[in-house]
């Protein structure tokens, strides 16, 4: 198993290399010093999950498409963090609490930036931990922003035997979509809170949520209209630098 996987990569890595886009069999079998038998096996394999592509007039090989998918989502979630890392480090510093960056990924989103409250008094969340998109305020705002059709079909994934309980997430998400941002108490961790508004991009699609984590218990009515108004605007100001007008 191991050893298949440390010869496809090597046929991955000469696949990838500047010296040409197309290679023959013999070629790749040629430069790797392995039989032709097995780098036809591995190139099959590699060319069912779309990593491979094979030219069926010449019959030559060259990466496939799903690299360059692969590496513009990456591109795009560096290129997120990177903007929005500037901003939380900000309302970090103001607010004195911790400040979170998550996107979504299928039924869930990720975490994938945290900068720490620089008070003792804190909330950590792990930066990679995956969560259903139906439950916090930073995953209920992604989940309201995304197309309607989205919406209900990930809902009905996320809550498939109460109907009563999908109509009452449909009822939040609609007053989260019309206020612009969403608050959640203890969804996760007993006393905690969690302001949160949604980042869009350049095209207004959804590509994340900024929040801030809370002890609920530091919290009076003015300072919750406080963080509501401090996150809105972070929102904003990440989603500018995005790109959206």
């Amino acid at each position: 198993m191991v050893q298949s996987i440390d010869r496809a990569m090597s046929i991955i890595k000469q696949l990838a290399s500047e010296n040409r886009e197309w290679w023959s069999i013999s070629e790749i079998a040629e430069s790797l010093s392995l039989p032709v038998s097995t780098v036809h096996r591995l190139l099959n394999t590699l060319i069912q999950h779309q990593l491979v592509l094979q030219n069926p007039d010449t019959k030559h090989y060259k990466l496939g498409s799903l690299w360059m998918e692969f590496g513009l989502r990456q591109l795009e979630k560096a290129d997120y963090r990177t903007k929005a890392r500037e901003v939380m480090e900000r309302l970090a510093l103001k607010v004195e609490e911790s400040i979170y960056f998550n996107i979504p990924d299928g039924k869930e989103a990720i975490i994938i930036e945290r900068v720490d409250s620089p008070t003792n008094v804190r909330i950590i969340d792990k930066i990679g931990l995956r969560i259903p998109l139906s439950i916090g305020a930073p995953n209920k705002t992604i989940l309201a922003n995304m197309p309607i059709e989205e919406i209900e079909r990930i809902v009905i994934e996320l809550i498939p035997t109460s109907k009563a309980k999908q109509d009452q997430l449909f009822n939040q998400l609609s007053l989260i979509k019309e206020q612009g941002y969403a608050v959640s108490y203890s969804e996760r961790t007993d006393g905690t809170l969690s302001v949160a508004a949604p980042v869009v991009d350049f095209n207004h699609q959804i590509v994340g949520a900024i929040s801030i984590g809370v002890v609920q218990y530091r919290v009076s009515e003015e300072r919750l209209s406080y963080l509501i108004h401090s996150i809105k605007k972070a929102a904003e100001e990440i989603s500018t630098a995005l790109g959206r007008t």
